[in-house]
């Protein structure tokens, strides 16, 4: 069962947010590689704020995706791509429905 999660909000530099966009767009091929990562969202909030979801059944599939790839990758594009640090915040989730899934 889904009981950990994680939300970062990322703020794209201004004429950034096209490359913002194609950098989220790629991390789901790295995300469907990561076993212990079942849910995973690209988000875009706004026209230059973007966010990314995802969602574990333990706290040790969060924290292997914490030092991951796609964190990997996110930290190391952030200060071209972003006007400011990621914010991610560690979720707990408390209910869900999933009647099915389509990539």
């Amino acid at each position: 069962m889904i009981k950990f999660a994680l939300f970062a909000r990322l703020e794209a530099k201004p004429g950034k947010e096209a490359e913002v966009q194609q950098f989220l767009e790629t991390g789901l091929a790295m995300a469907q590689e990561e076993k212990t990562t079942p849910i995973w969202f690209a988000l875009r909030l706004s026209p230059s704020t973007f966010g990314i979801f995802d969602a574990f059944e333990d706290d040790a599939g969060r924290q292997a995706h914490l030092t991951g790839p796609i964190a990997q990758a996110l930290m190391a594009k952030a200060p071209d791509l972003f006007a400011s640090p990621p914010t991610i915040e560690q979720i707990d989730v408390l209910g869900m429905k999933n009647v099915g899934a389509t990539g």
